[in-house]
């Protein structure tokens, strides 16, 4: 699974292995760094800005979870 969307000081403050960070503005520009055959889980520090990503990601044709906030992910770690 693909894991992006903090700010770069949320993502230097923790992230989980192997993922990725792209800011909410990013997205449009870096959508060639995302794989469409894995799925997507979308965070930010509340939730917010990750269900934008959400719509924008899956109107492009990516399978996409919105993790929410941060803390919240444990649940989505395999």
């Amino acid at each position: 699974m693909q894991r992006l969307l903090r700010s770069k000081t949320e993502f230097e403050g923790g992230h989980l292995r192997k993922s990725i960070n792209i800011p909410l503005e990013s997205i449009p520009k870096r959508l060639g760094d995302l794989d469409k055959n894995k799925p997507v889980i979308t965070c930010c520090a509340s939730g917010i800005r990750s269900g934008s990503a959400k719509r924008m990601l899956k109107a492009q044709g990516f399978e996409v979870i919105n993790g929410g906030g941060w803390m919240s992910l444990e649940k989505y770690v395999v």
